[in-house]
C-alpha cells in the first residue's frame, strides 16, 4: 500500500504561505539544500531540475497532488506541467478543465481518487499544498515531513485550512541546522 505523504515547507509558526498565497518568504538558500536536494529531488519542479543538475529520479514519490491554488503558483509563470517526472493531479472544484493533458484534474471524489492512488502500484504519493487539500485529506495522509524555515511569518495560511479534533503523531526523523532550518518527519498515529 502506498503511502500519502504532507512535505511541506511552513514558517516557525507554521504558516506554509501569506494571506495572499505568496511563499517570497521561503528562501531555498543555505547548508539543509543539499541534503533536500539528496533526499527528495523529485519536488524539484521539472523546468529546476537541470539548474541543481537533478537526473530523473525519483527516490520517495512518483505522484503528486496539489490544489488548485498551488498548481496556479505555476501556472502565473507559465508553467502548466510543472512536475512532469511525476503523475500529477490537481484538486478543484472550480477548475473547468485542465490546461495541460499532463496533468489530472479532480472536480470531485478527491478522497476515492486518493485511496485508489494508495491501493495502486508505485512510490509514495506526495501532498505538496495547500491547506484546503491537506484538510479534505486528513484521514488519508500517513506521514507529515515539515520543512521548519527559522523565521515567524506572523500571519498567513497554516498547514491546514480547518480545525479539526487532536491527532498524535510520531516522531520518525529530525534533522536540525546551524543554520536554524528543521526538517521534521512525523508519521500519522
Amino acid at each position: 500500500m502506498r503511502k500519502l505523504t504532507y512535505y511541506i515547507a511552513t514558517s516557525f509558526d507554521g504558516f506554509v504561505s501569506r494571506t495572499d498565497d505568496s511563499i517570497d518568504d521561503f528562501s531555498f538558500e543555505g547548508e539543509h539544500v543539499p541534503d533536500l536536494l539528496s533526499e527528495y529531488p523529485e519536488t524539484i519542479p521539472t523546468h529546476l531540475r537541470s539548474y541543481f543538475d537533478l537526473a530523473n529520479q525519483n527516490r520517495h514519490f512518483d505522484t503528486v497532488l496539489m490544489g488548485r491554488r498551488t498548481y496556479e503558483m505555476g501556472l502565473a509563470a507559465g508553467v502548466t506541467s510543472p512536475y512532469q517526472h511525476l503523475d500529477q493531479y490537481v484538486f478543484s472544484t472550480s477548475m473547468d478543465s485542465s490546461p495541460d493533458a499532463a496533468v489530472t484534474l479532480v472536480k470531485t471524489n478527491a478522497i476515492d481518487v486518493v485511496r485508489s492512488l494508495k491501493a495502486s502500484d508505485g512510490l509514495d504519493i506526495w501532498l505538496c499544498g495547500g491547506p484546503s487539500l491537506a484538510f479534505a485529506l486528513l484521514d488519508e495522509i500517513d506521514a507529515i515531513i515539515v520543512k521548519v524555515n527559522p523565521f515567524l511569518m506572523g500571519a498567513g495560511k497554516p498547514l491546514f485550512s480547518s480545525a479539526f479534533p487532536k491527532r498524535d503523531l510520531q516522531l520518525v526523523d529530525r534533522r536540525d541546522y546551524r543554520n536554524g532550518f528543521a526538517l521534521v518527519h512525523y508519521k500519522l498515529r
